[in-house]
C-alpha cells in the first residue's frame, strides 16, 4: 500500500421521509460536487429497484447527470447489474458516457439482480436478454464492444459482421468487477480485471476472497497487476455521539429489510430516535455497526487507515451513511457532506470548510 490514501464515494440516493425523489437526487448532485471540491477519486451510484428509500434505480442516466454537474471526479457505476440488461445496450449507454466525458467514466458491473424475485422477473421479461449463467461472455462481450476497434461476429454464412458501442469512439470506459463472492473474485482474476468486493454488505470473507483475486490474477495486457479498493459504511461527525445518531436510521432501515419488515423512506434522526426495534433488530443493527465506521473525524480516519493497510489497499470508497435531521433542507444532505469534509481534512490534507 501506498503513503497516500484516495478516497471515492459509493452512493444509493437516499430517499428520506421528508423528501420526493427529484429531492434526494438533487442532494446527491450536491453531494457529488462537493466530493469534487474536495479531491475524491470517483463517485459511484448503484443499481437497485423498487426500494421506497432508494432512488438509484437507474445508474446510466444518473451518471449522466453526476458527471455534467461535476468536473473531474471519475463518475460510475456501483454497479450495473448485468442481467437485467443487454450487453449491447449497457456497452452503448457507457461508450457515449465516455464519449461526453472523455476519461471519467467507470462502468462497474454486478452480477445478483439488485431485487426481489418480483422485480427481476420483471425486468427480464420486458427486454433484458441477460442471465446470470452468461454473465462471463457478456462481461467479455461489452469490453469487446468499448473497444475502438469494436468486435465482430461471425455469421453462418462465414461473413464477418462488425459491431461496435459506438461508431467512432476514441475511447473507452474502464471496466470493474464488482462481487461478494468467490466466484467474482476468481472471474475477474481470470480476465485480469479491477475488482471490488462489496465490504461495506457482505464483510466476513473480505480478506479471503480478495486474497484469490489477486492471487489468482492473470495479467490482459504486460504489465497488468491486480487492482482493487475497500468499501466502508461511514457516519462520520464532529462528535461521536451525532456520527451514531446520524447512523441510526440507516442502521434501522438495513435491520427492517434483513429481518423481513417492510422498508420505509428513510428516517430523520429524530424519527429514528422515536422508532422502537425488535430484539432480532437490534441484534442485527448491532452487528452492523461493528463492521460501519462511526465517529469522530480523528477516530474514524485512524480506522480507515487500519483497514487500508490490512487489506493493502490504496483506495477507499466511502458509503456516506448518515441521515439528516427534520430541520435539514429537503435537496441537500448536510451530514453527508459534512462526513466527506472531515475525513478529507483527515486523509486528503483537506481544510474541512475549503
Amino acid at each position: 500500500m501506498t503513503s497516500e490514501l484516495a478516497l471515492s464515494v459509493l452512493d444509493l440516493i437516499p430517499v428520506r421521509s421528508n423528501q420526493s425523489s427529484a429531492d434526494a437526487v438533487a442532494a446527491s448532485v450536491a453531494l457529488a460536487r462537493r466530493a469534487d471540491e474536495l479531491g475524491y477519486r470517483r463517485y459511484w451510484v448503484a443499481e437497485h429497484h423498487n426500494m421506497v428509500s432508494v432512488a438509484s434505480t437507474n445508474p446510466p442516466v444518473l451518471i449522466g447527470i453526476i458527471a455534467a454537474n461535476t468536473r473531474d471526479i471519475r463518475v460510475g457505476s456501483g454497479g450495473v447489474m448485468l442481467p437485467n440488461h443487454s450487453p449491447l445496450v449497457v456497452a452503448e449507454q457507457f461508450a457515449i458516457l465516455e464519449a461526453a466525458f472523455p476519461g471519467r467514466i467507470d462502468l462497474g458491473l454486478g452480477r445478483a439482480p439488485g431485487s426481489d424475485p418480483v422485480i427481476t422477473s420483471f425486468l427480464r421479461s420486458s427486454g433484458a436478454v441477460s442471465d446470470v449463467d452468461a454473465f462471463p461472455n457478456n462481461v467479455q462481450d461489452i469490453a469487446a464492444l468499448l473497444d475502438p476497434d469494436g468486435a465482430a461476429l461471425r455469421l453462418t454464412s462465414g461473413q464477418e459482421y462488425g459491431l461496435r458501442a459506438t461508431p467512432r469512439a476514441r475511447s473507452a470506459a474502464a471496466l470493474w468487477l464488482l462481487g461478494s463472492s468467490d466466484y467474482s473474485a476468481r472471474l475477474a482474476a481470470r480476465l485480469g480485471m479491477p475488482y471490488v468486493f462489496a465490504h461495506h454488505f457482505a464483510g466476513e470473507n473480505a480478506e479471503r476472497i480478495i486474497g484469490l483475486y489477486r492471487s489468482g490474477f492473470v495479467p490482459a495486457q504486460p504489465g497488468d497487476a491486480p487492482r482493487t479498493f475497500l468499501t466502508l459504511n461511514v457516519s462520520v461527525a464532529d462528535t461521536a455521539d451525532e456520527a451514531l445518531a446520524r447512523a441510526l436510521p440507516q442502521l434501522q432501515s438495513m435491520a427492517r429489510l434483513r429481518s423481513g419488515a417492510p422498508m420505509l423512506p428513510l428516517a430523520t434522526v429524530e424519527e429514528a430516535q422515536a422508532s422502537t426495534m425488535t430484539p432480532q433488530q437490534e441484534q442485527l443493527m448491532q452487528g452492523m455497526r461493528e463492521k460501519w465506521v462511526i465517529g469522530t473525524p480523528t477516530d474514524a480516519a485512524a480506522r480507515i487507515r487500519e483497514l487500508a493497510a490490512d487489506f493493502g489497499v490504496d483506495e477507499v470508497m466511502v458509503v456516506p451513511g448518515a441521515s439528516a435531521h427534520a430541520t435539514d433542507p429537503a435537496t441537500s444532505s448536510p451530514a453527508r457532506e459534512r462526513a466527506l469534509e472531515l475525513l478529507a481534512g483527515e486523509l486528503l490534507g483537506q481544510s474541512a470548510r475549503s
